[in-house]
């Protein structure tokens, strides 16, 4: 099985972070061949996007990673605030809300992201496809019909003849570099951030902390609790050049808090971060896509960045899968769908960040906008209240045997869903397509159904008898019609 993937692999995924992993399991579950290399000589080992936004939760879902990736995490933690040593107060990024029928996990949550990779690359390898790391791209040719890549590995060089190669390679992609597509945005050299996980024992590991000068709360720093362990990401702007070294964190700990009992210890990934600001003038080159920090890159203010990558993935897997079917009419829809989400997303950071830099109350809260659940491809004259391009709303329902079920349930795996309200004459599966009829208590159906017992699905779908709704595997809508249309 493993010797038949890599030598016939069908699509070539460079760069093995949260981006590339989603696409690999997004490939291997439709079953095509898939390879992906990281140059890396290890994995990575550091929190950095250690917020996973609620969209994501749901492509976790559909992926058969959600229940690892709750059991190893935690929901956002409240932060204890101390302006010039003094206590002020506790706090949050953003209220916890309630889940709805509609929106079952709408809160962000938190995990180091070298855990979440860990998780996405056990979920790969029950596909039988494993990651190799120490593997560059060097080089690559494409023609009509494939991509020809030369890869450098410990045991020398190997050519490889692929139909389609992911770029997932990060800010610094080589896939980009060789395809020569601009690189558009600023890099801000007057602001640096400070990031890195350390251990402080004298702290409370169910908290974060935010110790900020007297009179000015955007000057300080920030230690927020990475679960499964006792580090903390620790976050503090820069005034002057400096390595990232323990003893420059405990000095600003000890500038911020005014408490000579915090220790740091334990500093194992640390960074120096610049405002950089970036979008690929084009996520796609022929038979070479680019995806997540390749395509487009993020301030971390907003937790953007990881999640707007694995969107890219979950919208790009199915459509290459249908590529390789032999329909490529639907590649096209991967750039002209997620550069616009980039584009508004990057506009959404920068926001935060320039809220942030100007001292604004509100910079630290995140609201709706950030959690990526109202993200829509709908064409911008539709003004309808749920139309193709939208996300696909969960309901609660009960299956034939009076279980219950939700619609989630229904979508996921890689096939599409075609949900019928009312009872309806077309009972045929096509291939890739499940469909179900949504009956209310009472009615009865001859074909394959789910009943909508406190009617949730007719509402979160506006629905009306006869109401068809098509759903993409990725969760979104490709065509509603209701009968009235």
């Amino acid at each position: 099985m493993h010797d038949h993937i890599h030598n016939h692999p069908q699509v070539l995924i460079t760069g093995a972070g949260p981006t590339g992993l989603t696409l690999a399991i997004d490939l291997a579950r439709r079953n095509v061949p898939v390879r992906i290399i990281d140059q890396a000589t290890a994995f990575f080992a550091g929190s950095r996007g250690d917020g996973i936004q609620p969209r994501t939760l749901e492509v976790f879902d559909d992926l058969g990673v959600l229940d690892a990736v709750h059991a190893a995490g935690t929901p956002a933690p409240v932060m204890r605030a101390y302006f010039g040593g003094e206590f002020a107060g506790e706090h949050r990024m953003a209220d916890p809300v309630e889940p709805t029928p509609a929106v079952p996990y709408p809160n962000l949550w938190v995990l180091g992201q070298s855990r979440t990779e860990a998780i996405l690359r056990d979920r790969l390898a029950q596909f039988g496809v494993r990651v190799e790391l120490a593997t560059a791209l060097v080089s690559f040719e494409q023609d009509a019909t494939g991509v020809t890549a030369e890869l450098a590995h410990v045991g020398g060089t190997e050519t490889v003849r692929v139909a389609y190669l992911v770029g997932a390679d990060g800010g610094r992609s080589t896939v980009r570099k060789k395809l020569g597509i601009p690189f558009e945005g600023n890099t801000d050299d007057s602001i640096r951030m400070l990031l890195g996980d350390v251990s402080a024992d004298a702290l409370d590991h169910d908290y974060g902390y935010w110790f900020a000068a007297e009179g000015r709360p955007t000057e300080g720093i920030v230690l927020s609790p990475l679960p499964g362990g006792s580090q903390f990401q620790f976050g503090a702007p820069l005034l002057e050049d400096v390595e990232p070294a323990l003893e420059v964190l405990q000095q600003l700990v000890d500038q911020y808090s005014g408490n000579p009992n915090i220790v740091l210890t334990d500093l194992t990934w640390a960074t120096v971060w610049r405002p950089n600001i970036r979008l690929a003038q084009r996520f796609r080159e022929g038979r070479v896509l680019l995806a997540g920090d390749a395509a487009h890159v993020h301030p971390p203010t907003g937790g953007q960045g990881m999640n707007t990558g694995i969107q890219d993935a979950y919208n790009l897997g199915w459509k290459l899968a249908a590529a390789l079917a032999g329909d490529e009419s639907l590649l096209d829809s991967y750039e002209s769908e997620r550069r616009t989400v980039a584009a508004r997303v990057l506009g959404i950071s920068t926001d935060l960040l320039d809220k942030l830099v100007d001292g604004h109350a509100d910079a630290m809260e995140r609201g709706e906008q950030t959690r990526q659940l109202d993200i829509s491809y709908r064409d911008p004259a539709d003004r309808g209240a749920l139309v193709a391009g939208d996300r696909a709303p969960d309901a609660p329902l009960k299956d034939e045997a009076g279980q219950p079920i939700r619609l989630f349930d229904l979508f996921r795996g890689p096939h599409s869903t075609v949900l019928s309200f009312g009872a309806s004459n077309e009972h045929a599966d096509q291939p890739g397509i499940a469909r179900y009829e949504v009956i209310r208590p009472g009615d009865h159906s001859s074909g394959r159904h789910v009943v909508d017992v406190d009617g949730h699905a007719h509402a979160a779908y506006h629905a009306v008898p006869g109401t068809t709704v098509h759903i993409r595997p990725d969760g979104y809508i490709a065509t509603a019609a209701h009968q009235s249309d």
